[in-house]
Parts: structure tokens; sequence; C-alpha cells
């Protein structure tokens, strides 16, 4: 029977990933940017997990401040009900009509403010999720501007550099690994932004997590087609070193 472990994203794991990341890039390329990167996405996954226990936990403050609103509200309602006083006047069609306005108004602007303040808490909920993807978000671009030079031309070419070139010092098998490093760091980025909708499936923040999803997706797509030009032409050159 199972025991439901494979049935939700655990924090400590995503974690100890990102930090099996960071160790991996700084062994590989100690004096590499991406290193750095490595880094923050570790130190985003470790405060994932706290913002996650806070935007998933119950504000139990913020709901007696509205419950205890919501109850002035109905008892300011019931006092000036109480202290109506009807008159004949009333019945008049003008002075109904004009009456009954006022009272639409008054139930529209009063439902208005009990929608607010019910919703507060899932909205300050919404917020905290959605800056904490936005992040996300920035650093798979980030991850994109470290690769985006990174091309197999760098090592397969024979032309000279220019004097503004990237600078060409990654062998073949380097440049591999690199890239996989980011495509790897593209996916933890995703499954990050997968633990705050986990337990709070609010469709503002999964509409987001689908779109660092798609983000991501499409970024790793460009670096394995670098990695199967990479693998192409290692395969090529032993086809080579065999024939020769």
């Amino acid at each position: 029977m199972s025991n439901g472990r494979y049935r939700a994203l655990s924090s400590s794991e995503i974690l100890e990933t990102a930090d099996s990341m960071v160790a991996r890039v700084r062994s590989r390329f100690p004096d590499s940017g991406l290193g750095g990167v490595a880094e923050e996405l570790g130190n985003v996954a470790r405060e994932a997990r706290t913002r996650c226990r806070q935007i998933s936990r119950p504000n139990f403050g913020l709901r007696v401040t509205v419950g205890l609103l919501l109850l002035l509200g109905v008892a300011a309602v019931v006092a000036v009900v109480i202290h109506v006083r009807v008159t004949d006047e009333i019945w008049v069609f003008s002075n109904f009509v004009a009456i009954l306005e006022a009272l639409v108004a008054d139930l529209v602007f009063i439902g208005a403010g009990v929608l607010f303040l019910v919703t507060f808490e899932t909205r300050l909920k919404r917020r905290r999720a959605l800056d904490a993807i936005n992040e996300l978000r920035a650093i798979a671009h980030i991850i994109d501007m470290h690769q985006l030079t990174k091309d197999p031309e760098m090592v397969l070419s024979r032309h000279p550099p220019t004097s503004v070139s990237p600078k060409r010092n990654m062998s073949p098998f380097e440049l591999n690994r690199y890239l996989d490093y980011c495509s790897e760091m593209l996916a933890i980025v995703a499954k990050v932004g997968a633990l705050y909708v986990q337990s709070f499936p609010d469709p503002a923040a999964l509409s987001a997590v689908d779109e660092i999803e798609s983000l991501t997706t499409s970024l790793s797509r460009k670096i394995w087609q670098k990695i199967m030009i990479l693998d192409r032409y290692a395969r090529a050159g032993e086809a080579e070193t065999q024939r020769a």
C-alpha cells in the first residue's frame, strides 16, 4: 500500500538537489558566475520552504480582526434599522424610489466591503506567492543569460575569434556539462515554483507557476539543442578517429 510519499513534492528533497547542484557547479567551474547563480537558487529554495509554510498557515490574527470588523458592521446596520422611523411619506412613489435606490447603493457598498474583508487573507497570500514566483522567473532568465554565449561554435569552430568574441576556454566535455547544469537548474526553478501552489492552489498563483513551467521548458529546449549538436560532432570525431 502506498504511503503517499510520491504524491507530493518534498521541499527538503528539492533543497537537497539544489545544494547538490551548487557543489557540482563549484567543483567543475570554480571561477564561473554560474556557481553564484546556483548558490542563489539554493538560497531561494531554502527560503521557499519557509515561505510556503507561512502562505499555507492560517492567519488567525487577521481572521479575528476581520471577524470583529464584520460584527461591528452588523451591529451598526442593526442600530440604524432600529432607529429608522417609518412615516406615511415613505410610501409616496417618488420618495419610495429614492429610498430604494439609496438602499440598493448601500447594500452594494456593504457587500463590497464584506467581500474585501473576507478575501483579504487570500489576496495577501496570493501577493506573497506571486512575488516569490516572480523571483523564480528572474532567476530563470539569469540562467539563460549565462548559457546564451555558450555555443558549440566556441569549441568546434576553427575560425579565429575577434577582440569582442566570448572567451573560448572550455573543452567539448566541459561545455556539455555547463549546458547540462543550466538545464538542471531550470528544472529546479520549476519545481520550487510548484511548491508554492502545492498547498495554496490559488488560480492566479497556479497560472503564474504554469508560465514558469512553460518558460523553463522552452529555455531548456534551447539548451538541449546545443547539447545535441555537441554530441553529434563528438560522435563524428570518434568515427574519424576510428577510420584513421
